[in-house]
């Protein structure tokens, strides 16, 4: 009988085991699998000023289609003026990262000194916030002033992802609207609006960028406080002594 009871009470303590490795595995998915999506400046490819690549689609937003019309628009204004343009998508920021930060650490990554910045124009965006940023090298900022490339960041961009995200419009608007200001000419201007929209800056906050993690560690403690208490509960009565003596 002894003996019967010693192996009951084995494959409890086994099936205990196994129930709060469940839940760790759980907790591990829910805290984790967010945040490894993330991308890092160390991660993109390496580039640099004279090279044919002009979007980096991480976040996999553009057609083929308006890639190669914007690509060639982009190497045509090169080839005309010495300005290159870039626009890089992706994912999800890392931790504390902003769009801003991201995109300065990447303009000083693949354009490491003065000179090769000076002709450099690099727009960002994560898909997560569709926060933005852009990053202009000296001799550009005679054609692109600061108003105006904000303006291409939080007006030309931004004006179509509030109309449902329109990704592709809003690089094909960017792009005609960088074009025409590094080529000299006439800034044709923000989007024209029908409504009165407020328009809001999307150059974000780090605790705005960290929302997604935010919601993955409720997520999980949500879990934990569900899973655990039960699993606690079954641990005590399973370990009770039996009424039947």
């Amino acid at each position: 009988m002894k003996q019967l009871l010693k192996q009951v009470f084995s494959s409890k303590k086994h099936l205990i085991r196994l129930v709060l490795s469940f839940v760790t595995m759980i907790l591990a998915a829910s805290l984790f699998a967010t945040p490894a999506l993330a991308t890092g400046v160390y991660q993109m490819p390496n580039l640099a000023a004279g090279d044919n690549t002009w979007i980096v689609d991480q976040g996999e937003i553009v057609s083929r289609l308006n890639e190669g019309k914007i690509g060639s628009a982009f190497e045509n204004l090169a080839k005309q003026t010495g300005n290159e343009v870039r626009i890089v998508t992706i994912r999800r920021l890392d931790y504390g990262e902003t769009p801003e930060s991201f995109a300065k650490a990447l303009f000083e990554k693949w354009f490491p000194t003065k000179q090769t910045q000076a002709n450099q124009t690099l727009l960002v965006l994560d898909t997560v916030t569709n926060g933005t940023a852009i990053i202009t090298g000296d001799k550009v900022k005679s054609l692109l002033i600061d108003s105006i490339a904000e303006s291409v960041a939080t007006e030309t961009v931004s004006v179509p992802l509030r109309d449902g995200n329109k990704y592709n419009q809003a690089f094909l608007d960017a792009s005609d609207r960088l074009v025409a200001v590094l080529s000299g000419n006439t800034d044709p201007g923000p989007p024209k609006i029908a409504d009165k929209v407020q328009v809001e800056g999307t150059f974000k906050k780090a605790g705005e960028t960290d929302r997604g993690n935010a919601t993955a560690w409720v997520v999980g403690l949500l879990i934990a406080a569900t899973v655990i208490p039960m699993a606690t509960y079954y641990i005590y009565q399973i370990n009770q002594p039996s009424s039947d003596g």
